[in-house]
């Protein structure tokens, strides 16, 4: 099934200012035996999220109703731990599209861009910025505009640009996992097979 295609995102973001959360406090592991996508959304940061009643924690960033969007600000490290992939699901099942940090674990940054999920790495003096401003001012839109790869926060007249894989930048915008990709390229495929082999 094709993806959303991801170009330019203009979102309010959800400050997150801990360093290296590891993918157990993402999605604890007594609920990776699902083998499916759906239903972890409501299980991100679940242990954060939740007292042991089931009761919301109100001085959690996900349950103060001030906090909402699609784009994750986060510390440092972002994703370390295990390679589980359901961390990913997680997130984008929560309807995040982006996550930005001055550094991701390596496994997690690539299961995340092989699922949809935009990693933006930003300097950490930028970060600061960025978290401050959001904390303070909730209400601001953050635009990650992927194609020119410039993260901005317009009204305060902050910017900065992030790297990215131009394969992984194609599929983003695109809407295409690895397999989409290939697919897409099947007439060239063929025709550089049949140029080979006469």
């Amino acid at each position: 099934m094709k993806r959303r295609e991801f170009t330019i995102l203009e979102s309010t973001a959800i400050p997150m200012p801990l360093a290296n959360i590891d993918t157990d406090q993402i999605i604890p592991a007594r609920f990776l035996s699902a083998t499916v996508r759906e239903g972890f959304g409501e299980k991100l940061f679940r242990d954060w999220r939740y007292a042991s009643d089931g009761s919301p924690v109100p001085g959690f960033v996900l349950n103060q109703p001030e906090f909402r969007g699609e784009i994750l600000i986060t510390g440092s490290n972002f994703g370390c731990g295990s390679s589980r992939e359901h961390a990913v699901w997680a997130i984008t099942g929560h309807g995040f599209r982006a996550v930005v940090s001055d550094s991701f674990a390596d496994i997690f940054m690539n299961n995340a861009l092989n699922n949809g999920l935009l990693t933006v790495t930003v300097t950490t003096a930028f970060l600061a910025q960025l978290t401050e401003l959001v904390t303070a001012r909730p209400s601001s839109m953050v635009r990650i505009d992927l194609p020119g790869q410039v993260l901005s926060v317009p009204e305060a007249r902050l910017q900065s640009g992030f790297p990215v894989d131009p394969f992984r930048k194609e599929c983003l915008i695109k809407g295409l996992d690895n397999i989409d990709y290939l697919l897409s390229m099947k007439e060239e495929i063929l025709a550089f097979e049949k140029n080979r082999h006469p």
